[in-house]
């Protein structure tokens, strides 16, 4: 079993914060994103992965290598341009001789992939979509399918009026190498709304895996900061989330930190500084007075005496100056600098 992880998008919906950084290697929990998808995909004994890159891929591959630090191998098929989810999937042909699994790039999620795959082979499907159900389908997928999870339509983002269901395509496949045959190359070419209806049309055994584990898109800053949010209060777990390493010497010893907070190492908090359900990552400044709650802040970041923070996420090496304030919703691009007794 192989896997390819669909990681070339701009991130458009997550900017500022992808200006600079590709989608894929964004911090989570002080972790490049990617590293939480390698980690699903090794429980399943896949480790041989492919990243399928657009963006900025050069940040990425300085960052995975040949994917040994990471007891993966990893392979790299860059994209000249844009060729949709299932394009990509094609453009890594040459390494794909077996079935794969492929994750699109903005997924976080507790999957119990082992299962997904058995499924997959006890029913002698050719594809099988991971389906998750949601509050609001309208910006989904929805996949309609049989009793015995056979699926029988697709509907890409539909109107209110036409949603008969509340499952989702929760962006995870299981696919065999028969499949790329369905596949024009050197073209752009979409899983969603060409290449499964095209499998149905052919008559293709095309089938959905329902699962109700934790699941969010992180491509938007709101559900970015959300999956914060579910990380500290333990609704998301992983083992490889790193803990809290506090350097006691760059502690004030009467600056306040909750038992929920995510402080990485190289982090100095001044005297009656206080932190609450927040991630701070590497090498940050939290000075005398300063208040941060229900935040992401990104390496490096400086946060002055009396500022306060809140809901917020501050990119790589922001400075937020004295006594200003940052209210929910606030969303920093990397250097972005806020001056004192500013209100946002």
């Amino acid at each position: 079993m192989k896997g390819l992880i669909l990681g070339g998008g701009k991130g458009t919906r997550l900017r500022p914060l992808t200006l600079n950084t590709p989608k894929p290697i964004v911090p989570v929990a002080n972790r490049p994103f990617l590293l939480y998808q390698i980690d699903l995909m090794k429980t399943a004994g896949i480790d041989e992965i492919i990243l399928s890159l657009a963006y900025l891929p050069r940040k990425i591959e300085d960052l995975l290598k040949d994917g040994a630090d990471f007891d993966v191998r990893v392979r790299y098929a860059v994209e000249s341009e844009p060729l949709g989810t299932a394009g990509a999937f094609k453009n890594a042909e040459e390494w794909i001789d077996e079935p794969a699994v492929v994750f699109n790039g903005d997924v976080l999620t507790s999957l119990d992939l082992p299962a997904v795959i058995a499924a997959h082979r006890e029913r002698g499907a050719v594809a099988t979509i991971v389906l998750t159900p949601v509050d609001d389908p309208s910006a989904y997928g929805l996949v309609e399918h049989d009793d015995d999870g056979r699926v029988t339509r697709f509907l890409e983002k539909p109107d209110m009026d036409a949603i008969t269901s509340n499952q989702i395509n929760a962006g995870t496949y299981v696919l065999e190498p028969r499949v790329f045959e369905h596949i024009p190359g050197g073209r752009p070419y979409s899983f969603e709304r060409e290449l499964f209806p095209a499998l149905l049309e052919a008559g293709l055994p095309v089938y959905a895996y329902t699962s109700d584990c934790y699941w969010i898109d992180i491509g938007t800053p709101r559900h970015y900061l959300e999956a914060h949010m579910d990380i500290l209060a333990g609704r998301f777990h992983s083992p490889s989330i790193p803990p809290t390493t506090l350097e006691t010497g760059g502690v004030e010893n009467d600056a306040s930190i909750d038992e929920r907070s995510l402080i990485a190492p190289g982090v100095s908090i001044g005297r009656g500084a206080r932190i609450a359900s927040s991630v701070i990552g590497p090498s940050c400044r939290i000075r005398e007075g300063a208040r941060v709650v229900d935040s992401v802040v990104w390496p490096g970041a400086t946060i002055e005496e009396h500022a306060s923070v809140t809901g917020s996420i501050l990119g790589r090496s922001c400075s937020v100056g004295r006594s200003a304030v940052l209210r929910s919703g606030t969303v920093l691009g990397g250097m972005s600098s806020i001056t004192d007794f500013s209100s946002l």
